[in-house]
């Protein structure tokens, strides 16, 4: 959108940018192109765009693909856009506002926008919180904030939300932008900054829980020592394994080195592959079709043989009405990295559906809740040729999440998770779908009362 098209366009409605919103509009059409191409957008795919203002970027990401969603929070600019076009989703409201988990369904899609500065942060974190429904970002951002989000350690810039965010995305700074090129001239310098799903193989798994809250306690005070800070009785054991001094502070631990940290602090290893597979020396009652016992095998053959054995599945819900769901880790010899029931286990030789239930909670998710029998499913392909019993919990979390099994989990309202199903039924391992239809068919996705 050229510069007269702009002070045309506000002539039109009346009005001028406002600044308590943050509002400086791109009118270099170069960079505008530019930075929609940097943003990956799919012909026929949806994206979303935080911010569109006057549609600067709005109108290059349409003639690839018209399927946007544009967060827009100014009552001016809501109606103007929505005429202009057509064929976008407008959602008028403030983007700290809008929930994230309604865009899975759609898919993993790319996320933009010129950001404004005052809330940069704050979007930031909403948007790359674990998990996330973007495949990549672009963000026009100040230039202050974008050196810290790709800022190195032992520098000024380092931080938390450097490691915060580094530890799922990879972010670069693709352009410095100079101020001209917005009106009005904002007084600070922009740029344009990458984010992408960070390397599987570039750092191990940890609690992602554990890890935010080391991270944030670390870079609270960040000139004092993280042996005052952590709290972490272990922390000349642990500062050696490191390799770094014990009067080491925040900025002076590389993410790798937080990750490590925080798996030591957990008690984990630091590599989760193996110990996710070292299960062939399970043994599983195995039943006939009445689910009655008749042998004994080990886990390997079981499953390889396809012979009928036994699995619980847990719904937790939360006072919100909230289900939460895991996300199976990448090691997973089954479904891996599809999202699941909030716990799940096989029923092991000797053992029933009832003592279980309770362990595999305690073990997956780290808490323990009164637990209710909601449903039974026979065995077929869908469930692995498992009898399942499903349970019922009320929880509010939050949870500890063993690396090995879980990649990361999250509440969604079950209207959420039905629209996603429908949508994406590949994302959802086979057993939690026949889970989810049989108690969805009872009327029994809710919480207990």
């Amino acid at each position: 959108m050229k510069l007269s098209t702009i002070s045309a366009t506000l002539a039109e409605l009346g009005t001028k940018p406002t600044q308590s919103l943050g509002q400086n509009f791109l009118h270099d059409q170069n960079i505008a192109r530019w930075i929609v191409e940097q943003a990956g957008i799919t012909p026929g795919k949806p994206w979303v765009e935080i911010g569109p203002g006057l549609g600067a970027l709005t109108e290059f990401a349409t003639e690839i693909s018209p399927r946007g969603i544009l967060l827009e929070k100014d009552d001016r600019f809501a109606p103007w856009l929505r005429k202009h076009f057509p064929s976008t989703e407008i959602v008028h409201g403030d983007a700290l506002d809008f929930d994230p988990r309604d865009l899975f369904w759609r898919g993993p899609l790319p996320v933009f926008g010129n950001l404004p500065y005052y809330v940069s942060s704050q979007l930031l974190f909403q948007f790359t919180a674990e998990p996330s429904p973007a495949s990549r970002m672009v963000f026009t951002l100040q230039r202050e904030l974008a050196e810290r989000l790709c800022a190195k350690p032992d520098t000024g810039e380092y931080g938390a939300l450097t490691v915060l965010i580094g530890r799922r995305w990879n972010a670069r700074i693709l352009k410095h932008l100079p101020p001209q090129i917005f009106t009005p001239v904002p007084k600070v310098g922009s740029s344009v900054v990458l984010l992408t799903p960070r390397d599987d193989d570039l750092l191990p798994e940890c609690d992602g829980a554990l890890f935010r809250k080391l991270v944030k306690r670390g870079f609270s005070q960040r000139r004092k020592q993280l042996q005052k800070m952590l709290e972490l009785e272990r922390w000349p054991e642990f500062s050696t394994k490191l390799g770094v001094p014990s009067t080491a502070r925040a900025e002076d631990l590389s993410l790798a080195h937080w990750v490590t940290l925080t798996n030591l602090a957990s008690g984990a290893p630091n590599d989760h592959s193996a110990g996710a597979q070292d299960v062939n020396g399970e043994m599983f009652d195995v039943v006939d079709e009445h689910n009655r016992v008749i042998d004994q095998k080990p886990r390997g053959v079981v499953h390889r043989e396809k012979l009928l054995h036994r699995a619980i599945h847990i719904f937790v819900f939360n006072k919100r009405g909230e289900l939460f769901l895991q996300r199976r880790s990448r090691w997973k010899d089954a479904h891996p990295r599809r999202w699941d029931s909030s716990a799940a286990g096989h029923v092991n030789a000797g053992d029933d559906y009832d003592t279980t239930a309770p362990r595999e909670l305690t073990e997956e998710l780290g808490v323990s809740a009164p637990l209710e029998l909601a449903g039974e499913l026979a065995a077929c392909r869908n469930t692995g040729w498992e009898f399942v019993k499903i349970y019922r919990a009320q929880h509010e979390g939050p949870f500890r999440l063993p690396p090995s099994e879980i990649e990361c989990g999250a509440f969604f309202f079950p209207e959420q998770i039905r629209r996603w199903m429908d949508e994406r039924p590949e994302d959802f391992a086979n057993g939690f779908i026949e889970c989810w239809r049989t108690l969805n068919a009872a009327g029994r996705l809710a919480p207990q009362t």
